[in-house]
């Protein structure tokens, strides 16, 4: 479900967004009358559901300054986005991963160029029920043996049991026990589902030759919102969202700590995240038209002000984790720095 903000409600979606972005509905768009030094138009944003609670905010306070200046902005996933992005219907794609090769070509082929900016670090953050209490840590071959491609019609828990100590041992926890196993997590639209494989899923198939990087059978959702309510809906749960919407919501979902094999368990949190120690570590960013920074006049100011101190506020404002240092970021805006990674 694509979610968009209608920012002109201006009360009624920040405490949405507060509240882990809200409950998701029917795409909404940004328009007043007033306002404004002169600025008009429209900035379209889509991709990240992730990345969406901080765009939002940042659009809010852009429109509030620039009234005759409509942001919309929707969230239903980083491949979807960067989809819309090069097919040049988007001024804007957030994104919860890098621009994978394939998409890059289909952006060239369409003459779309792209300036890519880092804007926040984020923790992938691994669920359960609050009321699954024995369970605490999780390592990797854990997350490969119970959501890898091999766990296809698994059951319960202790059904992957097997497979752990095939591909690299049991935890030290009770991890199999004979319960079900209900997965809700990210589909493949989403920029978080690339990057759990990628960190998550990868390392537990360096040993095995499959294509497949996730087991299908699990209930998969572009909405956060809904990841979370089923985790909670499930005494012995599993799932992963990215870490605001944790963050927003721990009275209805517990993190579990992450065993890389080297730091031990480890949890997610602001410190450990933004210090690398949490193994589930990413980067969010924005990708920027370039062509449209030429030819929407609002669109420039408005990457100006996101990356403003007042802008990048809304960083930790949306519950994820400031840089330690913006000054690349803001350099490569300033040099309009056309693709390619900082």
């Amino acid at each position: 479900m694509h979610r968009t903000w209608k920012l002109a409600v201006m009360i009624s979606v920040l405490a949405l967004v507060a509240a882990a972005c809200g409950s998701s509905s029917s795409d909404t768009t940004t328009e007043s009358e007033s306002g404004g030094d002169g600025l008009s138009g429209s900035i379209v944003v889509s991709g990240s559901s992730t990345v969406e609670p901080i765009t939002a905010r940042v659009g809010e306070e852009f429109h509030n300054a620039n009234g005759n200046v409509s942001v919309s902005v929707e969230g239903p996933g980083t491949g979807d986005g960067f989809k819309k992005f090069c097919a040049g219907e988007t001024d804007i794609s957030d994104a919860s991963r890098q621009i994978k090769d394939a998409e890059a070509e289909l952006c060239n082929e369409a003459g779309i160029e792209w300036i890519e900016l880092v804007v926040a670090w984020d923790g992938i953050s691994v669920l359960t029920s609050p009321e699954n209490e024995t369970l605490t840590c999780l390592t990797f071959n854990d997350l490969y043996s119970l959501t890898g491609p091999e766990s296809t019609g698994f059951g319960k828990w202790s059904d992957a049991a097997g497979l752990a100590q095939e591909v690299g041992g049991v935890s030290a926890v009770d991890v199999y026990i004979d319960q079900d196993l209900v997965i809700t997590a990210p589909g493949e639209e989403s920029g978080t589902y690339d990057t759990f494989v990628s960190l998550a899923i990868k390392p537990g198939t360096k040993i095995r030759d499959t294509e497949q990087e996730m087991r299908p059978d699990y209930v998969a959702s572009a909405n956060d919102n809904v990841i979370i309510e089923g985790i909670a809906g499930s005494q012995y749960s599993l799932g992963y969202v990215g870490y605001s919407f944790y963050a927003n919501n721990t009275d209805k979902v517990k993190a579990l700590a992450i065993n890389s094999g080297e730091g031990g368990c480890v949890e997610p949190s602001e410190d450990t995240i933004k210090n690398g120690d949490y193994p589930l570590s990413r980067l969010l960013y924005i990708y920027v038209n370039a062509k449209n920074v030429a030819d929407n006049p609002a669109l420039g100011p408005f990457i100006d002000y996101y990356l403003s101190d007042a802008g990048l506020e809304n960083v930790t404002k949306a519950n994820y984790i400031e840089l330690a240092d913006y000054k690349p970021t803001q350099d490569a805006w300033a040099s309009k720095v056309i693709g390619g990674s900082q």
